[in-house]
């Protein structure tokens, strides 16, 4: 390992102890003064920069920060409250702490920390490499120097930044106060500003899974139904869309462009359009149902979406309806790869179609749609559009709190935070999800052929 290559390896903890240790007098005052290096040594803007910044997370500190920290202990002690009045408007709302805020301004200055750190690093560095380029006798680069670096060498932090910042802002900063609500007791009964809610620590966790209450004794029916709708809407699809796909490519089947586009119309039509008129198709009373029965072939309505084990099966159904122009589509671009000489190599040496397909369209399709496929498997776990569109994720059960017999973890989830506001209930069950969903990837993924075996097929 070369001596840049070190550097860059270094811990940031390691890095900033030899940059003190080695620093001249006003590197180490940049440690709590920032920029001063800078400053001192001719980088006017820079260092102003940097001086700015502490100065304006002191003055945020001050002001807010501190409480905002200190909210985070109790996340409240005063409620709202009503006093009644002789006269007109005869209630008076006196204002309380309101728990939602606390959490989120708490939240917001703990990552404001996490950028000081980061600014405060950048200074330290910004510090030590101009001591070591004046000790070089070296000229020191101007801001404008570092502009035009940063629009050069350095341009894919440029353009990095704001995306950086977005992904920060708007889903970084939100999933930690989604997931912090997990550990509160913010449910339909602490609602703020009207009442308090505080940290309950991992108690939602015990409730959901072993508490033996309604809620876990809805949980793991919906979770078994989570994974059996995951594996057969994952799989049908994916068998048929490949089955398809070789059908249509197989030589002497005239106007294939034709067959792939009666397909993909499907794909054509908004989801949520076709989702709602198969549901209105599919009901008690609907046409389908009214059909068959003028035809004479049922006396009364099949309960496509009104009987749990109709309706599981309805949905899956209808899943693949939807689903398998998408597999055939990846499928057919495989297939199309596939060289031709190997299959001419393996009729010479007498394989079957059946051999051929096993021995080498399968291992192809999935070597090169491998990942593809654990994707439509997480997919399907978080599919909310067919069962909500669908189903609703009916039929109903008193057995279950707050879900249907159709209802998947995502759904139910929605159904908590919309319905009942069980938010605190809602956000452990979306931590479940996001650890059932990584853990599931991450063991398929490495038991790919696209992982263990990229080499065979280069």
């Amino acid at each position: 390992m070369n001596k840049n290559n070190k550097i860059k390896s270094d811990n940031v903890f390691k890095f900033i102890g030899r940059a003190f240790k080695e620093g001249d007098v006003f590197t180490k005052l940049s440690f709590f003064i920032m920029g001063l290096s800078n400053l001192v040594r001719g980088q006017i803007i820079k260092g102003l920069i940097f001086l700015s910044m502490e100065l304006g997370f002191i003055f945020y500190m001050v002001m807010a920060g501190v409480t905002a920290l200190a909210g985070l202990q109790n996340l409240g002690t005063k409620t709202q409250e009503q006093v009644i009045l002789a006269k007109p408007p005869y209630v008076q709302i006196i204002s309380g702490d309101n728990s939602m805020l606390i959490l989120l301004y708490g939240v917001v200055a703990i990552f404001l920390l996490v950028a000081f750190f980061v600014a405060w690093k950048a200074n330290v560095k910004a510090a030590y490499e101009a001591q070591k380029i004046k000790e070089k006798g070296e000229k020191l680069p101007t801001f404008i120097d570092d502009i035009k670096a940063h629009f050069d060498a350095k341009l894919h932090k440029t353009l990095l930044f704001f995306p950086m910042m977005g992904v920060l802002l708007f889903t970084i900063l939100p999933l930690v106060f989604m997931i912090l609500i997990a550990f509160t007791n913010f449910d339909n009964t602490h609602q703020p500003p009207g009442n308090l809610f505080t940290w309950v620590g991992l108690a939602n966790f015990k409730t959901v899974l072993f508490s033996g209450q309604t809620i876990s004794k809805t949980f793991w029916p919906v979770l078994g139904w989570t994974l059996i709708w995951a594996v057969f809407a994952t799989g049908l699809n994916y068998v048929f869309g490949m089955m398809l796909a070789m059908l249509i490519n197989r030589k002497g089947v005239k106007f294939k462009g034709l067959w792939r586009t009666i397909f993909v119309l499907s794909i054509a039509v908004p989801q949520f359009v076709s989702l709602l008129i198969m549901k209105n198709m599919l009901a008690d009373q609907g046409p389908i149902n009214g059909m068959l029965q003028s035809a004479g072939l049922i006396s009364s309505y099949i309960p496509f979406l009104s009987q749990a084990a109709w309706a599981r099966v309805t949905v899956i159904v209808v899943n693949i309806w939807i689903g398998v122009p998408y597999s055939m589509l990846i499928t057919t671009g495989v297939l199309m790869n596939i060289p031709e000489d190997i299959y001419e190599s393996a009729k010479i040496d007498g394989a079957t179609p059946i051999v051929m397909f096993v021995k080498i369209t399968l291992p192809y399709v999935l070597f090169v749609t491998g990942p593809y496929l654990i994707q439509q498997f997480i997919g399907n776990i978080n599919n909310f559009n067919v069962i909500f569109l669908l189903s609703g994720g009916g039929p109903s059960s008193l057995d279950y709190y707050q879900a249907g017999k159709t209802d998947l973890l995502v759904t139910w989830l929605y159904k908590l935070t919309v319905n009942r506001k069980d938010y605190s209930f809602a956000a452990t069950i979306g931590i479940l999800v996001f650890v059932l969903s990584a853990t599931l990837s991450l063991i398929a993924y490495r038991r790919t052929s696209a992982y263990k075996s990229e080499e065979d097929f280069q």
